[in-house]
């Protein structure tokens, strides 16, 4: 090296051990720049798709601080075994749960309104093994916990929705990517009826604007789509193989409302195609438009 690109090397090195702090300004930006708004990851086992996907948005220590409780909300609705796609995947469930563990967590609950008989649905659907070896606390809905909510919505007023899940220092949202014969699809927005209490049937009248009324309500930390299996057809219970496609898939990102517009994409949907969507957008909730986030999409 000669004199002039010594002196020229020293001068840098000295400006940057000067202004540290603005050094470590750019450092933070340059990691900011690199994050991403939506995570995709497939081909490998549940628990390692999960893992990866939300590596690739910054780990779960990016979301869950130590001493957070945190809910896990999983689709648990029916009583079915993984193989039909009616319910969330355990093994991508029991993996959030113990990344929450990893990162810190105090505590981790997961739980579900079912539709079908509790008890059979938390046992056949495996979640109740899997988030319980996992070390969740894992409940069956307790109807004295449910507290009405003003929501002045575009079609609701007020809910009464779980009492746990408004005071979780964290919420994941975990539904499981199928089909649904009043909203064409169910996904994130659609999980939160696992969490409303009252007479559920009433917002099928209004299906689009109750779900983002209840969205409005209850703002995920973190939605993890599980598309390890999807339901293509005779949803949300399914009940025939035949209507299964496996695609081994998690996607995961912050916005609810760009998760299920990229979830209404394994089904040959937009998001534009979702009344639901269409209208979070519209209500600020999120971006519908995929070209306008990052995606990064890997193999594991």
């Amino acid at each position: 090296m000669n004199r002039r690109g010594f002196l020229k090397n020293a001068a840098v090195v000295g400006a940057g051990l000067t202004l540290s702090g603005t050094c470590g300004l750019v450092f933070r930006a340059l990691e900011a720049s690199e994050r991403v708004d939506l995570a995709v990851a497939q081909g490998g086992v549940p628990s390692q798709v999960t893992r990866a996907a939300i590596d690739v948005m910054g780990g779960m220590k990016r979301f869950v601080a130590r001493g957070d409780v945190v809910v896990v909300k999983p689709n648990i609705g029916w009583d079915r075994t993984p193989e039909y796609a009616a319910t969330t995947n355990p093994e991508v469930v029991g993996t959030i749960v113990r990344l929450c563990y990893e990162a810190g967590a105090k505590k981790v609950k997961v739980f579900d309104r079912t539709v079908s008989d509790a008890r059979r649905c938390y046992r056949q659907s495996g979640i109740a093994d899997a988030a319980g070896a996992a070390g969740a606390e894992v409940s069956h809905i307790d109807d004295r916990k449910f507290r009405d909510v003003r929501m002045n919505g575009l079609v609701l007023k007020s809910w009464p929705l779980y009492v746990d899940v408004l005071e979780a220092d964290k919420v994941i949202n975990v539904p499981i990517a199928k089909e649904h014969g009043l909203s064409r699809l169910t996904l994130g927005m659609k999980n939160w009826m696992g969490v409303m209490g009252g007479w559920r049937s009433r917002i099928h009248q209004s299906i689009d604007e109750s779900l983002v009324d209840v969205a409005k309500a209850v703002k995920p930390t973190l939605t993890v789509l599980d598309a390890v299996r999807i339901l293509t057809a005779n949803g949300p219970t399914g009940g025939s193989l035949s209507d299964v496609k496996q695609l081994n898939l998690v996607a995961v990102g912050t916005d609810q409302v760009a998760m299920d517009s990229f979830g209404a994409t394994l089904f040959g949907f937009k998001g534009s195609d979702l009344g639901y969507v269409r209208l979070g957008a519209k209500a600020g909730l999120g971006v519908m438009d995929l070209a306008k986030l990052k995606i990064k999409k890997i193999q594991v």
